[in-house]
């Protein structure tokens, strides 16, 4: 599966830039010997914005599958979210 449109790319990289910023913010936290609450919120945050890259990618794909007229779109979407699914979990 690759992202056929420059500007969705370069969304979901700077997604990813924001959430490396906000990693290295946990980090700074943990050495900083801050409060486990704290931490774990600022944990959270990063793992749902890369949960949300993700489901971006996944969501495109099957854009770019459905508006080109491509064969197996369902099958593709399926095992894209069962992959997606298998490595992540979502809450709420």
């Amino acid at each position: 599966m690759s992202i056929q449109a420059p500007q969705t790319r370069e969304q979901l990289v700077a997604r990813l830039r924001r959430a490396e910023g906000q990693l290295r913010g946990v980090q700074r936290m943990l050495a900083e010997d801050a409060e486990c609450r704290d931490v774990l919120t600022q944990l959270a945050a990063v793992k749902a914005a890369v949960d949300q890259v993700g489901l971006l990618l996944i969501t495109e794909r099957l854009r770019s599958c459905v508006t080109a007229g491509e064969d197996g779109c369902a099958d593709d979407f399926e095992q894209a979210v069962a992959t997606f699914l298998r490595h992540t979990t979502l809450s709420h």
